[in-house]
C-alpha cells in the first residue's frame, strides 16, 4: 500500500487544518488507518485511528475534542480535521495503514504495515 499525505502547513494558534492521506490500493477499505506525529526532538506518538468500517475511532488524550479522523473508502482517503491548533501540535504528521478486523482500531505504531511520507504542521503562537 502506497500512502500519500498532504494538507500540512503553517497556521496560527487557534486555527484549523485538514490533513488528507490517499492510499493507492484497491483493498484500502479493509485497512485500519491511523495518524501519528513526531515533534522536534521527540518520539513518534499516536494521534488518531479509525477502523476500516469507520465505526470505531480512538484519539490520544491531548487531541480529543479538537481533532476528528474520518475516512472515505470510495476515495481511498483518510482525513484528520484539526481544530483549535496549539503550538504543541507542531510536528510531522504521518498516516499509516494496517490490516485488521472491521471494528478494530490500532494505537501502536508497530502494528501498522504501511506509512506515508509525512506532512509538516507548524503552529505559531
Amino acid at each position: 500500500v502506497q500512502l500519500q499525505a498532504s494538507g500540512g502547513g503553517l497556521v496560527q494558534a487557534g486555527g484549523s487544518l485538514r490533513l488528507s492521506c490517499v492510499a493507492f490500493r484497491r483493498t484500502f477499505s479493509t485497512y485500519v488507518m491511523g495518524w501519528f506525529r513526531r515533534a522536534p526532538g521527540k518520539e513518534r506518538e499516536f494521534v488518531a485511528a479509525i477502523s476500516w468500517s469507520g465505526g470505531s475511532t480512538d484519539y490520544t488524550d491531548s487531541v480529543k475534542g479538537r481533532f476528528t479522523i474520518s475516512r472515505d473508502n470510495a476515495k481511498s482517503t483518510v482525513y484528520l480535521q484539526m481544530n483549535s491548533l496549539k503550538p504543541e501540535d507542531t510536528a510531522v504528521y504521518y498516516c499509516a495503514a494496517g490490516p485488521a478486523p472491521p471494528t478494530t482500531v490500532i494505537v501502536t505504531s508497530r502494528d501498522y504495515d504501511y506509512w506515508g511520507q509525512g506532512t509538516l504542521v507548524t503552529v505559531s503562537s
